[in-house]
């Protein structure tokens, strides 16, 4: 069993600053691409940033130059640093991991956190 916890979420004022972090634990062997999502109300859910196990990374648009994505591979666990928010930024953000699990190596399945919920007020 794999489990994605993120942390880290809350409400903030448009121009402030968060840290998303999101934690795996259970039975990892490793881990490939880590990925930051988010669905805001009404709207479909969007892939904010992602960075592979080498490190690389890609942005949405719509944050690159305010957020940035890492990751701490001894810990299994990603952050999304966020700044310059704005209240478009409103939304809960999922974690999610491509997961090789001890066991079935060369199998990789995806597994999500349950989200939290960032709130950026004007």
């Amino acid at each position: 069993q794999v489990q994605l916890v993120e942390s880290g979420g809350g409400l903030v004022q448009a121009g402030g600053s968060l840290k998303l972090s999101c934690a795996g634990s259970g039975n990892i062997f490793s881990i490939n691409a880590m990925y930051w999502y988010r669905r805001a109300p009404g709207k479909q859910r969007e892939l904010v940033a992602v960075i592979a196990s080498g490190g690389s990374t890609n942005y949405a648009d719509s944050v690159k130059g305010r957020f940035t994505i890492a990751r701490d591979n001894a810990k299994n666990t990603v952050y999304l640093q966020m700044n310059s928010l704005k209240p478009e930024d409103t939304a809960v953000y999922y974690c999610a991991a491509d997961v090789v699990v001890h066991g079935r190596v060369g199998v990789t399945s995806a597994y999500w956190g349950q989200g939290t919920q960032v709130t950026v007020s004007s």
